[in-house]
C-alpha cells in the first residue's frame, strides 16, 4: 500500500467514530434521509436476495440517471441477476424511486470509512461493481477488490484540476486505478489524463449519451395540452439562478403570445423565482402550489421533480438552461444534457456556456438540431422563425433526434466490455 493510501486509511479509521454525529447534523440540515441515514454507515433493514448481485454506483442525479440504460440492459439480458443501485444525494434517491424498475434495489452509498465500507460489502456481497464518472473512493475500492469484486469505472470523467491533484500522489492513484478491471472514459481528454495517472483505458463510453426519452404521465400530458390549446409552448429546461428572469424578459420581445414553461434545475429555488417574477410584475402559476394551467396562463413554473419529460413533450421549442451563466453575470454551470429534448425530436436553443456537454452540443449544432446564442437577448431572433414555420421546427427536431440516436450507440460497447466481468449464467451463490 502506498504511504498516501496508508495515511488516508489510518485517518479515516480515526475519524469514522464521528460519522454518526456528522450524519445527524446533515439530517437536521435536510441533507440526509432521517429514516435511511444508517445506510450511510453500511447498515440496512433490507435482506439481500439470493444469487449474484450487480452493484451500480453514481453519486448524484446526473450520474445515477445515466445508469438507467445499464439497469435496463442487465434486467433484459440477465434477469436472474439482482441489481443494486447506490447514490449519495436525496434528490437522486427521489428520482430513482420513480425511475428504477420493480425489483431493483436502491441504497444510499456508505461513507468512505473502513467499517462502513466493510459493513456494506459484507451484507450485499456484489459480484461486480460499476462506478460511473469520477468515483475514486480509496477505502471502498480497496475493500471491494480485496473481496474479489470485479470493478469497472465507466463514463469516467476527470478534469485537469483533479488530475493535477491526484498527480501529487502518483503511487496512490496508480494503485486505485489498477483496482479496476475495466476503465472506459467518456471522452479523449479524460482518457489522456487517466492514462497519464497510470490507468489502462479500455475504450470510450459516455453513458449520458445513451438512454431512452424521459418518461411522462400521459394523463397529465393530455390535461395540460388541452389547457394550453393552440398557443406555442416554449420550455426553459433545467434553469439556474438568474436565468429564469433573464429568459422571461427576453421573450417579452416575441411577436406572438406563447406559453412559457420554466423547469428549474433545483425546485427548491421556487420561492426565489416567484419573488423575482412578482417583483417585475409578471403573472404566473406554480405547479408545486397546485396552480392550474389554463388559457390565461402565459407563464408556468414547473417546480417539481421528475417531470421534465412531460414538459419537453409539450414544447414547440426548448431553451437549455445552465448555459447562460457568464452572459448574465452568474457563475458558469457548464450546461445540461441537450440529448433530452433531442430524443423527443424537439428543436432547442442553448447559451454559449456548455463545457460539460461540448462534444454532444456541437454535434447537435452541426447536425442542425440545436442553435447556440450568445445571450438571452438573442433568443427571440432564433425562436420567432421556428414559431412562424412549424414545418421547419419539426425538421430541426427530427435532425436533433437522428443525431441523438447516433450519439447513443455507446451502450452496446459498454455491454460488450462488461460481459467478461459478469458471473456465468446460472452461476448464483
Amino acid at each position: 500500500m502506498s504511504p498516501a493510501l496508508f495515511a488516508y486509511r489510518l485517518l479515516t479509521r480515526m475519524l469514522e467514530p464521528l460519522a454518526p454525529r456528522l450524519l445527524d447534523a446533515r439530517v437536521k440540515q435536510g441533507k440526509e434521509d432521517p429514516v435511511r441515514v444508517d445506510e450511510r454507515l453500511g447498515l440496512t433493514r433490507m435482506a439481500r436476495p439470493p444469487g449474484d448481485l450487480i452493484w451500480l454506483h453514481g453519486v448524484s442525479v446526473g450520474e445515477t440517471l445515466s445508469l438507467l440504460p445499464v439497469v435496463e440492459r442487465i434486467r433484459k439480458a440477465r434477469p436472474e441477476l439482482t441489481v443494486l443501485v447506490t447514490s449519495g444525494t436525496l434528490t437522486s434517491a427521489t428520482l430513482l424511486a420513480q425511475r428504477l424498475p420493480a425489483g431493483v434495489i436502491h441504497q444510499f452509498a456508505p461513507v468512505d470509512g473502513p467499517q462502513a465500507v466493510a459493513t456494506f460489502l459484507d451484507h450485499w456481497k456484489p459480484t461486480l461493481g460499476v462506478f460511473v464518472e469520477s468515483e475514486l473512493w480509496p477505502n471502498l475500492i480497496a475493500a471491494a477488490k480485496a473481496r474479489g469484486v470485479k470493478l469497472a469505472l465507466v463514463s469516467a470523467r476527470i478534469t485537469e484540476k483533479t488530475a493535477k491533484g491526484w498527480g501529487r500522489f502518483p503511487g496512490a492513484i496508480r494503485q486505485i486505478l489498477s483496482s479496476y478491471d475495466r476503465i472506459l472514459p467518456q471522452d479523449q481528454a479524460s482518457a489522456g489524463r487517466l492514462e497519464r495517472l497510470g490507468a489502462r483505458v479500455d475504450g470510450l463510453v459516455n453513458l449520458k449519451l445513451s438512454g431512452a426519452p424521459l418518461p411522462h404521465d400521459t394523463a397529465a400530458f393530455s390535461r395540460l395540452s388541452a389547457a394550453i390549446g393552440d398557443r406555442p409552448v416554449i420550455v426553459a429546461a433545467s434553469t439556474h439562478e438568474g436565468e429564469e428572469i433573464a429568459i422571461v424578459h427576453a421573450l417579452d420581445a416575441l411577436p406572438v403570445r406563447v406559453c412559457l414553461v420554466i423547469v428549474p434545475r433545483h425546485p427548491e429555488r421556487a420561492a426565489e423565482i416567484a419573488g423575482l417574477l412578482t417583483r417585475d410584475g409578471y403573472r404566473f402559476v406554480m405547479r408545486s402550489r397546485g396552480g392550474q394551467l389554463d388559457g390565461g396562463t402565459d407563464l408556468y413554473v414547473a417546480d417539481t421533480l421528475g417531470e421534465l419529460g412531460l414538459f419537453l413533450r409539450l414544447a414547440d421549442v426548448v431553451i437549455m438552461g445552465g448555459s447562460f451563466g457568464p452572459a448574465i453575470g452568474q457563475a458558469s454551470v457548464g450546461g445540461h444534457n441537450p440529448l433530452e429534448p433531442a430524443r423527443l425530436a424537439k428543436p432547442s436553443v442553448s447559451g454559449a456556456d456548455y463545457p460539460n456537454w461540448i462534444e454532444v452540443t456541437e454535434a447537435l449544432h452541426e447536425a442542425g438540431g440545436l442553435t447556440v446564442v450568445a445571450a438571452p437577448a438573442d433568443l427571440p431572433h432564433v425562436i420567432t422563425p421556428l414559431l412562424d414555420n412549424p414545418a421547419a421546427a419539426r425538421a430541426m427536431g427530427e435532425r436533433a433526434r437522428k443525431a441523438a440516436a447516433d450519439a447513443g450507440a455507446g451502450l452496446d460497447r459498454l455491454w460488450d466490455a462488461l460481459q467478461p466481468l459478469l458471473p456465468p449464467s446460472g452461476a448464483g451463490r
